[in-house]
């Protein structure tokens, strides 16, 4: 992974800054609007550390400068974050295999094809263009996120949860709530999980021990009696 690639991914790395990208995503915003606007705690975060903030993030490439009515301002450089999720997915063993995923679900079976083609609407080079505003569709975005950000069962410290919903789509904020709210992911004090572990594939596993048909043991050979010192009939 070259170092331009290490720089963006911990610029996301940081919940505020996806907040800031957040809002972004809608339209340019100036400095004083995202000051205002984003809050630590009950108060604004205020145009120093949003200052700080935006150098981070046109740092790593993802700011470009804007003009609005209101003023200078800065815009997220969308091609930045596409370009960022190609040089992601080229880690994988091959691109054909990267598109596969898409296409079936996390133990290995065909997508229901309803499915598979909202994945090739919504999803492109691992990034999803927009979130489906039909729930139904959502809901295979979500499934897709689940299994593709959270596929083991553990907990997931917040800002985790942020870092890796970012890599695909910069409302970070809304993918968490959604994924929350249709009970994907379960939220306690920060901490994520989710809430039912993944699927496993159809079949026994491939180290499961054979069994065999078990039948009742022999019963003991009975053996006809008589009156004591009568002879058995032969």
């Amino acid at each position: 992974m070259d170092e331009d690639t290490l720089r963006a991914l911990k610029a996301l790395a940081d919940p505020v800054r996806l907040r800031i990208l957040g809002r972004l995503a809608e339209r340019p915003h100036t400095p004083a609007e995202l000051a205002d606007g984003i809050r630590r705690g009950r108060s604004p975060l205020g145009p120093p550390a949003v200052a700080r903030h935006l150098d981070v993030l046109r740092a790593a490439g993802l700011l470009r400068d804007a003009t609005t009515p209101a003023g200078a301002a800065v815009a997220l450089r969308v091609e930045r974050l596409a370009e960022l999720g190609r040089s992601l997915d080229a880690l994988e063993p091959t691109a054909g295999a990267a598109a596969a995923t898409l296409l079936v679900d996390a133990a290995g079976r065909p997508l229901p094809p309803e499915d598979a083609r909202v994945l090739r609407a919504f999803v492109v080079d691992g990034r999803l263009v927009s979130i489906p505003a039909t729930a139904r569709k959502r809901d295979v975005i979500l499934r897709w996120l689940l299994e593709r950000c959270f596929a083991e069962d553990r907990p997931y410290p917040e800002k985790e949860v942020n870092a890796r919903l970012a890599l695909h789509h910069p409302d970070v904020a809304s993918l968490r709530r959604y994924l929350v709210d249709e009970g994907y992911l379960a939220r306690e004090s920060g901490i994520y999980r989710r809430t039912a572990p993944p699927p496993a594939p159809d079949g026994p596993p491939d180290d499961a021990p054979e069994t065999r048909p078990t039948t009742p043991d022999a019963a003991p050979e009975t053996r006809p009696t008589t009156p004591e010192g009568s002879p058995a009939s032969a």
